[in-house]
């Protein structure tokens, strides 16, 4: 088949592209440590710092209507979605990581628009912590690829 992608991860280069990031409060040290790596990761490949709007909300239920508003304002070519959600005692759990997940996944369909999806879902704090750092990196390495994917099918 001719032009096949082949499994092969395109460049990583974020020069030009204007990036949104939602972060979600809740459990903060652990989605500030989310955010740090993120921001480092898109500029270590080019996102100029000023083509990044940093937005926080007050936790993971509310990152979605917060992205839909960036994708509203047709400014960005990737959005990502940064929260932590700890499992407690009750169904709530459940609930907020549904429901978050799948206002990300609708936004990003709705819109036609890459969001990478970095709100963590975990049993503990340890887990959170231990996963904080690789997943804000890999959420601004989702972003970039997705975002010159969907330059190519266009």
């Amino acid at each position: 088949m001719q032009g096949a992608d082949k499994g092969q991860a395109r460049e990583l280069d974020g020069k030009g592209l204007r990036i949104g990031i939602v972060q979600a409060r809740f459990n903060q040290a652990v989605t500030d440590r989310l955010a740090q790596t993120c921001l480092e990761e898109l500029l270590a490949h080019g996102v100029e710092r000023r083509h990044v709007r940093h937005v926080t909300v007050p936790g993971a239920l509310e990152v979605p209507v917060a992205l839909q508003a960036m994708a509203e304002s047709e400014h960005f070519e990737a959005l990502i979605a940064l929260g932590c959600i700890i499992r407690g005692e009750t169904y709530h759990f459940e609930l907020v990581a549904n429901e978050s997940g799948a206002g990300v996944s609708r936004v990003s369909l709705d819109y036609r628009l890459p969001i990478a999806n970095a709100i963590l879902t975990v049993e503990n704090e340890a887990q959170a912590w231990a996963r904080a750092e690789d997943k804000g990196r890999d959420a601004a390495r989702v972003a970039l690829e997705m975002a010159k994917l969907l330059e190519e099918l266009s």
